[in-house]
């Protein structure tokens, strides 16, 4: 997933081959969805490729374009292709074919999700709440944010789980504005803990869920308390609003609305989507955002339900999130990790 190295070929009818090292080759022979495994892979990414790179991709090209021939009968085609680097996808055109991105294909192909794969979200998601779990319990007065983080990664290896995208935790001031990484900032008691898992776990499938805690000894402020419970609000209410069949548009417009003050930092966007990682789709707060597009929910679909509430300039911020599954008859929320009911309070 992070370096370049294996290439599949996956024409619109004919055996689905891929290329790859040994350990690849390896695991390709146990994937029914492969037809043929060959060894005879070429370094498409300058890192392997050297001052040889322009050389390898014309020998890639060459060795693609048989292939389109054997497969595709001859002439030039239409050819998708989701991540090659500029070189191959240069040489591969002057071939005469065709090229496209292979991206929106992609999309749709994986917005809907088999049960085995909502499963394996479970199993990820299970991993990412036993770190949220260790988490919680190692939060203490003067515990540093990188320390506190550690303990999701740590239930993440142990769980045979792969990587996180990103370490989005903050504490005290540094939860507003959002999206501050961990740091070596120490936790002091009465500040606010929050993050967003964004984990790569088992089999290769996401959680993404945000949650926020108190770190004690004492009471929450009113404050905080607020803070906290309109986020609840907007995750709660706007996860009503998730059914097969509702469009961008209608939700964007029914979305819950926070009290004047603290809606002017809202998460970039109202809803995505998740699969192996973060996935197309979005939607945004409103159909006057200029990236706004509209579309429809489908049974199936997984998306995560967004909220940040901060005010502009304030000291503290909150983000929460929860994972929903997508079903004719409504929304099925498959993070179950439990809200803090000592920060929740009537608004």
């Amino acid at each position: 997933m992070h370096i370049q190295a294996g290439y599949l070929f996956i024409p619109a009818e004919g055996s689905v081959v891929h290329f790859d090292s040994e350990p690849g080759r390896n695991t390709g022979t146990t994937l029914e969805t492969i037809d043929e495994i060959r060894a005879d892979i070429l370094p498409l990414s300058y890192m392997y490729g050297g001052h040889r790179h322009q050389d390898w991709v014309k020998k890639w090209a060459d060795q693609i374009d048989d292939l389109i021939r054997q497969q595709c009968g001859q002439g030039p085609k239409r050819i998708g292709i989701e991540r090659a680097g500029v070189g191959a996808e240069l040489a591969l055109a002057a071939k005469g074919h065709d090229l496209t991105d292979v991206a929106p294909v992609l999309a749709m192909a994986r917005k809907i999700k088999s049960p085995e794969e909502v499963l394996a979200m479970n199993l990820t998601i299970a991993v990412a709440e036993d770190g949220m779990t260790r988490m919680r319990d190692a939060l203490r007065n003067g515990v540093m944010e990188q320390e506190l983080w550690a303990h999701m990664w740590q239930a993440l290896i142990e769980g045979g789980g792969e990587w996180l995208d990103y370490r989005l935790l903050a504490s005290g001031e540094r939860t507003n504005p959002w999206q501050q990484e961990a740091s070596s900032r120490m936790i002091r008691a009465g500040d606010l803990v929050v993050f967003g898992c964004g984990m790569v776990g088992p089999f290769g499938y996401g959680a993404d869920i945000s949650r926020a805690y108190r770190c004690g000894p004492g009471r929450p402020t009113d404050h905080q308390k607020k803070l906290y419970t309109i986020a609840h609000t907007e995750v709660v209410e706007n996860t009503r609003l998730v059914r097969a069949g509702a469009s961008f548009s209608d939700i964007a417009r029914a979305r819950y609305i926070p009290p004047p003050g603290f809606g002017d930092q809202l998460y970039p966007v109202l809803m995505d989507g998740l699969g192996m990682a973060d996935e197309w789709l979005a939607i945004h707060h409103s159909e006057d955002h200029p990236e706004f597009t509209d579309g429809e929910l489908e049974a199936g679909m997984v998306i995560c339900v967004e909220s940040y509430i901060g005010e502009l300039g304030g000291i503290e911020g909150v983000k929460l999130e929860d994972q929903v599954l997508v079903t004719e008859s409504g929304p099925i929320t498959l993070s179950r990790y439990p809200f803090e009911e000592t920060l929740l309070a009537a608004i």
